[in-house]
């Protein structure tokens, strides 16, 4: 029979907390080997040194492993993130060697299309109502207008009355151009008078009065027109041409201030007869420029 406590008898560990070294309570046991204590400790201080080191190793190739897949990582990102153009490093600019120069040029002037068509000299290209007046019908805005007989004549004075005849003829008139166009019962007919230049033209639209009329052109459909009803008529040039329109309605009515629709006709017809002037003379212009 034993008395005290029961169970093992804990063992010494001077490397564990709270062990406790075994005591006989009596001298008459056998004291410790401290020599083969002093052993084992050292062997334990050894092993646990190695580990320290080893770990300490592992954990430092951890973290270059870490480090490298980041500076791998790093890279992808920026090469999916950068702009498929983009600006090249400035080694690979070629270098200026100072302000470049160039040949002294000069541009020939730009030719005036007024000049073409203000002198017989120039204004050589071929003309007739048909190329002045082209087509069938003429949209001018909104306003479609149906194009109805032409003349031309060489006789100024047959297709003009009141004192334009005279004003003609003494300012060298060479050719008188008609055509007529219609919208619903109303009509409008353009004379373009031909001169040698454009001075001449002018003193016609300076002389020209409201007596100074061109007859109306009819046929091919178009009733007779301002024989003896009150009519609008105009008169202008450009260039080496004087362009009169006169404009009044089929059914013999008199043209009042309120009927606008007339007035706008005879105006589209005269800013029509001025433009064909114009592009006549534009494309004399760029032929010449091209030759």
């Amino acid at each position: 029979m034993s008395y005290g406590q029961g169970g093992p008898q804990s063992q010494w560990d001077p490397w564990k907390p709270n062990s406790q070294q075994p005591w006989t309570g009596g001298s008459d046991g056998p004291s410790p080997d401290w020599a083969a204590l002093a052993d084992a400790s050292e062997k334990r201080n050894r092993r646990r040194k190695l580990f320290l080191i080893v770990g300490g190793a592992l954990a430092t190739v951890g973290v270059g492993t870490a480090v490298t897949m980041a500076v791998v990582n790093s890279g992808g990102s920026d090469e999916a993130n950068r702009p498929t153009s983009s600006v090249p490093a400035t080694t690979g600019l070629p270098s200026a060697s100072g302000t470049p120069s160039f040949a002294p040029t000069s541009a020939p002037p730009a030719l005036d299309p007024k000049e073409f068509v203000s002198s017989k000299a120039k204004d050589t290209a071929e003309n007739s109502p048909e190329l002045m007046f082209p087509g069938t019908q003429l949209t001018m805005g909104s306003n479609v207008y149906k194009k109805g007989p032409t003349a031309d004549s060489t006789d100024c004075a047959t297709g003009v009355q009141g004192t334009l005849p005279k004003v003609l003829a003494a300012n060298g008139c060479t050719r008188l151009m008609r055509v007529t166009y219609t919208k619903g019962d109303a009509a409008v007919t353009v004379g373009v008078a031909v001169f040698d230049t454009e001075a001449q033209a002018l003193k016609v639209k300076r002389q020209a009065d409201s007596k100074s009329i061109v007859k109306a052109l009819t046929g091919k459909g178009v009733k007779s027109f301002c024989n003896a009803a009150i009519c609008r008529s105009t008169t202008n040039s450009y260039g080496r041409y004087a362009y009169f329109t006169i404009t009044g309605f089929t059914n013999g009515k008199d043209v009042t201030t309120k009927d606008t629709a007339v007035f706008t006709m005879g105006d589209d017809l005269a800013e029509f007869a001025f433009q064909q002037i114009n592009r006549r003379g534009q494309a004399q212009a760029s032929a010449a420029a091209e030759g």
